[in-house]
């Protein structure tokens, strides 16, 4: 398919930064690991990954400004083009051998009147070498295959996923985390939890999910995989139902097809209020 610039420069990025990952993966006990706190870690391959994508997305876009997981904000507060990237999404499956990980890389973009809409996104899983891209009014895609979330309209036929709370996790969303899976387990065929959000939302995207929620996950997490659900036909908002454009630092998300979103952000919603 033949790629607009954002996209070519996005992928190209994208997959200069895997090669290095892959090597990196292909040797994980040898890596020297620092860590950040409880279940988070940073390794170097997340660090020299992030160094390859912020040099080539500059390199190609020298004027836009920079939100990453490890450098944080760069570029000042009045950018008209922003990056949100996420050098190595699910970095505890990769220390511990586990090929379930992704580069994340979302565009954003402010419009004249100050409002922010998500432009263009890719999640990259080098080692099933699967592409998730989207840009906003163009769809989504796995590759070069057009994706669609799912159909399916009943919980007890539905598979969703979310991140289990764990050590870093503050306790005030261990309980609305509890709540929800207990309404949600009788009701549904199962709950997964992969350890990559990024990859969850694409994954809800491509209709292997039904749906997904996690509490107070960071932009870089989730600002691409928002708009895969989105241009694939889903919806992806916070627990309100509010529409997710102008991250906060600590995001609330309900992702899902048409007919489930529904159902399962009201338990979310619910579990909230309640707690």
């Amino acid at each position: 398919m033949r790629l607009s610039p954002h996209m070519a420069v996005m992928q190209g990025a994208a997959q200069k930064a895997s090669r290095r990952l892959l090597r990196d993966f292909a040797e994980v006990e040898q890596l020297q690991v620092s860590i950040k706190g409880p279940g988070d870690f940073v390794s170097q391959a997340d660090l020299r990954a992030e160094t390859i994508l912020r040099e080539e997305l500059s390199r190609a876009r020298p004027g836009y400004a920079f939100l990453m997981e490890e450098s944080g904000a760069s570029g000042g507060d009045n950018w008209t083009w922003r990056w949100i990237v996420d050098p190595l999404d699910g970095t505890t499956n990769f220390l511990h051998g586990i090929p379930h990980w992704a580069i994340s890389i979302g565009l954003q973009r402010k419009l004249p009147d100050g409002t922010i809409e998500m432009a263009a996104a890719v999640v990259y899983n080098p080692a099933a070498n699967e592409m998730f891209w989207a840009e906003k009014g163009v769809g989504a895609f796995l590759n070069e295959r057009r994706l669609r979330v799912s159909g399916r309209r009943n919980m007890h036929e539905a598979l969703f996923a979310t991140g289990i709370p764990f050590a870093k996790v503050p306790s005030s969303s261990r309980l609305p985390f509890a709540r929800v899976l207990g309404a949600l387990m009788p009701q549904v065929a199962g709950i997964r939890r992969f350890g990559a959000a990024a990859l969850d939302l694409a994954w809800v995207a491509a209709g292997r999910y039904d749906g997904y929620w996690e509490f107070g996950i960071k932009p870089w997490d989730c600002a691409a995989g928002l708009l895969l659900v989105r241009e694939a036909g889903g919806y992806a908002t916070d627990p309100d139902g509010t529409e997710l454009h102008d991250l906060p630092d600590d995001v609330n998300v309900v992702a899902g097809n048409t007919n489930l979103h529904g159902p399962l952000r009201a338990l979310v919603h619910e579990a909230l209020n309640r707690s």
